[in-house]
């Protein structure tokens, strides 16, 4: 049975890179990053910063709802789907509830320590970091914080990567989501 996996967390907890492993376990799957769909966008596009214009969450409820509609259309052709998103504070991922009718699908918070994405973001960015993305992991932990009882009650997986390789957590999950 093939199943719909959405992937989500701050910046830099390694999203894409445990979605596109994870992916990779199955046959035929794919892989459909968020943020690849969103940039599509040429004029006008809109960052996620401190403040949220509606310009920024219309792109993001379209380009999630784009997703949507691929990850439904691979699935009825019997793909495993993995979707990797950041966590968006504002909708709380709420374009992908109509996914929740498929059977199979799991949602994924990956929640290493604030410290490790931090340490990431320098790692992949340089020494110093990017400032723009340390701030979205800043803004991005307060909002996960604040709503852990959402992912408990919501029945999402949460997977401290803090520590363990990408290989361990995919197996992890693999074994979660059996």
């Amino acid at each position: 049975m093939t199943k719909i996996y959405l992937i989500t967390g701050a910046p830099a907890v390694g999203k894409s890179t445990t979605a596109n492993a994870l992916a990779a376990k199955f046959n035929k799957s794919i892989h459909i990053p968020v943020d690849v769909i969103r940039h599509m966008v040429v004029g006008g596009i809109a960052q996620p910063g401190t403040e949220w214009s509606d310009t920024l969450k219309e792109q993001l409820s379209l380009a999630r709802k784009s997703v949507v509609h691929m990850a439904t259309t691979y699935w009825d052709r019997g793909f495993v789907v993995v979707i990797d998103d950041f966590w968006d504070p504002h909708s709380k991922l709420s374009e992908y509830e109509s996914l929740q009718n498929k059977t199979n699908f799991h949602k994924i918070l990956l929640f290493p320590t604030q410290q490790a994405a931090k340490q990431r973001n320098a790692m992949r960015s340089g020494n110093e970091g990017n400032q723009y993305i340390d701030e979205g992991i800043r803004i991005v932990y307060e909002s996960l914080l604040e709503n852990i009882s959402f992912f408990q009650q919501k029945g999402w997986i949460m997977a401290d990567t803090t520590e363990n390789p990408v290989e361990t957590v995919v197996n992890q999950l693999l074994l979660q989501t059996q």
